[in-house]
């Protein structure tokens, strides 16, 4: 059987029905790849000195509320207020009231009746919310259209000192605190709790060390009451920030007065604050945790059984002026996992990833950490491997840690620095 085929002739018009093509280059001069073209005009670049620079403004108003800014290019700013409060400063308390916090953000306030109120009324200036809170540092945060701003502070305003804490929004919250519980226990990656243990075992006991998740037994112990009693004392004033980026300094003192100046909230203010001020304790110790990960996969493969280990030691607070050093050295150790997300390349040049990932193909991760506060801070690395090559782990981590007191290239150190500062 015989195939026929036929083949017709396309007929181009224009300039393009002209011009040459060849593998050769044939009509073309040949000129090398390392030269540049002729006719094209040669590219400038930015320079560094040449960026834009944005000066941060801070203003201190007559209750102490600091209001701070810097004004960039574009219609969207982001605004949010930051309160001197955390998992550290509930020693008087149970564990987990910042974990709750986080989770009843912008539900009911006294002038918004559910979340969805508060939903939508962002959603007409194009915004979104968001809360996180930390070990020392609680942030409500608001992203949308400057032209909104006015909305915007007033919201956050009411999120933030005016929460009715209704009890059924509390009772949804136990259920969401439970699920997030349930989901870290479950999760491949172990990075979270690893953090919550480094800091259980380094402050064992005080500020820093505290709980930064809600245990499980003190869920039903947080109520309305004790809420209050905890907003009372760390909700003030003169522990807040008003911060925002991408509006005029002015119009945002402008709106804090308005809203935060003499706003009353919900919560009763006629006693004075009683605030934790401790100072972090670095004690030091270890904290182990077996678990049976048999079960806990993403897909219809299993994940591979291993021992993760994460050894700290104590650095330097944030206000120190080894602060920088240690974001450096943080950044020179760098690390990540065998196929971590990011694109070829990324941090293959750390140290972690030339001296071990790359040298022993047992070790699924190797990656540092640098956690610091206002009175310490914790320079760890976190590693993965074969539960039967623990020691050997542990003994190219602990060398890891040695060699950080040898000399670095000036390349190197350049490249670190430059990762530091953007």
């Amino acid at each position: 059987m015989s195939r026929c085929r036929t083949w017709s002739r396309v007929q181009r018009f224009g300039i393009a029905a002209y011009r040459r093509y060849s593998s050769t280059g044939g009509g073309y001069p040949n000129i090398s790849l390392s030269s540049p073209l002729p006719g094209i005009p040669k590219p400038v670049f930015a320079s560094v000195d040449g960026q834009e620079k944005y000066e941060t403004k801070i203003t201190t108003l007559e209750n102490g509320l600091k209001v701070a800014s810097q004004n960039k290019f574009g219609q969207f700013c982001t605004v949010g207020i930051l309160v001197n409060s955390g998992s550290r400063h509930e020693a008087k308390y149970p564990s987990g009231i910042g974990h709750f916090l986080e989770k009843l953000a912008f539900s009911s306030t006294a002038q918004y009746g559910s979340k969805d109120e508060i939903l939508l009324t962002l959603e007409k200036h194009g915004g979104i919310c968001d809360c996180q809170t930390s070990r020392d540092t609680t942030m409500y945060a608001v992203s949308a259209e400057v032209k909104g701003l006015d909305t915007v502070v007033s919201l956050l305003s009411d999120a933030v000192l005016q929460p009715r804490l209704v009890d059924e929004e509390i009772e949804m919250t136990k259920m969401a605190v439970r699920f997030e519980l349930e989901d870290l226990n479950m999760r491949p990656d172990p990075e979270p709790l690893l953090t919550e243990m480094i800091h259980a075992a380094a402050y064992r006991g005080n500020t820093v060390g505290l709980p930064r998740f809600c245990p499980v037994e003190n869920i039903d112990k947080i109520d309305k009451k004790v809420l209050h009693n905890y907003l009372r004392n760390y909700y003030c004033p003169e522990r807040m920030v008003l911060a925002g980026v991408g509006i005029e300094h002015e119009q945002l003192v402008d709106c804090a007065r308005k809203y935060l100046l003499n706003v009353k909230p919900a919560w009763d203010i006629s006693t004075s604050a009683n605030v934790d001020l401790s100072v972090a304790q670095y004690t030091g110790g270890i904290v182990k945790m077996e678990k049976d990960m048999s079960e806990v996969s993403l897909g219809p493969t299993p994940i591979p059984e291993l021992t993760h280990i994460m050894i700290g030691l104590e650095s330097c607070s944030f206000l120190e002026d080894d602060f920088i050093p240690f974001a450096v050295l943080n950044m020179m150790m760098g690390g990540g996992g065998s196929f971590s997300a990011g694109g070829p390349g990324k941090g293959m040049f750390t140290r972690l990833y030339l001296n071990v990932l790359n040298r022993h193909h047992w070790m699924y991760n190797a990656t540092a950490y640098h956690h610091s506060y206002e009175d310490s801070g914790l320079l760890c690395i976190h590693a993965s491997a074969d539960p039967r090559q623990v020691r050997e782990m542990v003994e190219i981590i602990t060398k890891e840690f040695i060699q950080m007191a040898v000399s670095i290239t000036s390349g190197h150190n350049d490249s670190c620095g430059s990762d530091v500062s953007t």
